[in-house]
């Protein structure tokens, strides 16, 4: 619940950008959309009579010789022979495709919220979705200087504009290499919004280039991460550990584009609501003020207060928000003593949980109330039913582990055998 509130509450604060690849175009067209080594393929079988050029970029049950930005660089040189040209190629198969199939959560969203797309595809599918309101902006044409609901930024260009499509080896170094508005503006997106990676790999060595430049920023600012990869396919938690540490982003896995919706839609009115409330956070954050017991005690408070403040763009460094942490965290611990309070040992659980799942806080201000609130929980909980303690506590932890940072894992698991003789904490930090 947590992630999926975080990403309706960027959407309902007007800070949400999707990072779009072909599996989002897949999912738009009913899996018509090629991927990029099935669209050079079929510009093969178009355009060349013998198959032998495709069996030698492409052999069958055999790794390809060259990646697939070279193996375009072939194509485009073998088919000047013919004086075809490799882009107005691919901005046909492209143009062909149209939308196909059911995504009624995408489509709501794509209709009602306002946001920003950055796209590596060169088809036109989400300004079609989003309709209304839309503005698609593309290297070789003007770049909108009015205001819209939507802007889709194609950084490799688009079927408009052929020409200027990212297709080729020579084009992938010329966009590397140049500072143009698109680079500079995917940059910027990604340091300004809540980023979901949609139907994309991070096999592109511009886009690991920036990303790691956005992670620099985080460790830098003591800022959470906020890039999410959504996969359609499970995800081994030491790869999940792999984007973390290497490019701050945080996984969803097992997940359809039409699923992720789906649940963002499910979030948003309570997020709209939220969103609203930035003002009393504002207050506590800059006026002195505190949060009351009762408000503490409720689930979603720790996820609004933790949106809101990346929402004002404040660091997890700064005194205010430290002190505001410790206020929450005491006044959460405190709520776990009262009788019967069964549900706020489980909440700590899960707001512990994903605080560690935001940021690593190894060397942050922060670190030393996390501990201790962390080795308070695990030494409340129970792996069963015992009087006295949280089995639901327990199941958070247990359950929600792997979400936390690697690093985050490794200063709990240290912490823990140091200061605590709990079997069941023990247990939890003993799985790495």
């Amino acid at each position: 619940m947590s992630a999926y509130f975080e990403i309706a509450y960027a959407a309902a604060a007007n800070r949400l950008c999707l990072f779009t690849g072909t599996g989002f175009s897949k999912a738009l067209s009913a899996n018509a959309a090629p991927g990029w080594q099935e669209l050079l393929e079929q510009v093969c079988d178009a355009k060349f009579k013998s198959a032998d050029i495709k069996n030698a970029l492409f052999p069958k049950g055999a790794s390809n010789p060259l990646q697939l930005d070279e193996a375009a660089q072939v194509l485009q040189l073998e088919l000047n022979k013919q004086g075809v040209n490799l882009h107005e190629e691919v901005a046909a198969i492209i143009r062909a495709i149209k939308l196909g199939g059911a995504y009624p959560e995408t489509e709501k969203f794509l209709k009602e919220r306002s946001l920003r797309i950055v796209t590596t595809n060169y088809d036109k599918l989400a300004e079609e979705v989003a309709a209304t309101d839309c503005l698609s902006l593309s290297p070789g044409r003007p770049v909108p200087r009015s205001t819209s609901r939507v802007k889709v930024y194609h950084v490799h260009g688009s079927v408009d504009v052929p020409g200027r499509m990212v297709v080729t080896a020579d084009d992938y170094f010329n966009f590397m290499h140049s500072e143009s508005y698109f680079s500079r503006k995917l940059s910027t997106v990604l340091h300004e919004n809540t980023v979901v990676i949609l139907g994309y790999s991070l096999g592109d060595t511009n886009l690991k280039s920036i990303l790691n430049d956005y992670r620099g920023f985080v460790r830098t600012h003591a800022v959470s991460n906020s890039i999410f990869l959504v996969s359609r396919k499970p995800v081994d938690r030491r790869i999940a550990d792999y984007y973390s540490n290497c490019y701050g982003i945080r996984v969803i896995d097992n997940t359809e584009v039409e699923e992720f919706f789906g649940a963002i839609n499910g979030q948003l009115e309570e997020a709209v609501q939220v969103s609203k409330t930035i003002e009393v956070i504002k207050r506590v954050l800059y006026e002195g003020r505190v949060f009351k017991e009762k408000y503490i005690k409720i689930e979603s408070s720790f996820y609004e207060i933790v949106s809101a403040i990346g929402a004002v763009g404040e660091s997890l460094e700064a005194e205010r928000v430290v002190k505001t942490f410790a206020d929450i965290i005491a006044k959460k611990m405190k709520a776990c003593g009262e009788s019967g309070a069964w549900s706020q040992y489980e909440q700590l659980a899960s707001w512990l949980t994903y605080l560690g799942s935001l940021i690593d806080v190894r060397g942050t201000a922060v670190e030393t109330t996390f501990l201790d609130a962390v080795k308070f929980s695990m030494e409340k909980m129970s792996r069963r039913q015992a009087y006295g303690y949280s089995w639901r506590a327990f199941s958070v932890w247990d359950s929600r582990w792997s979400n936390v940072t690697a690093d985050n894992r490794s200063l709990i698991t240290t912490y823990i055998k140091k200061k605590s003789s709990d079997p069941d904490a023990l247990h939890i930090v003993a799985r790495g």
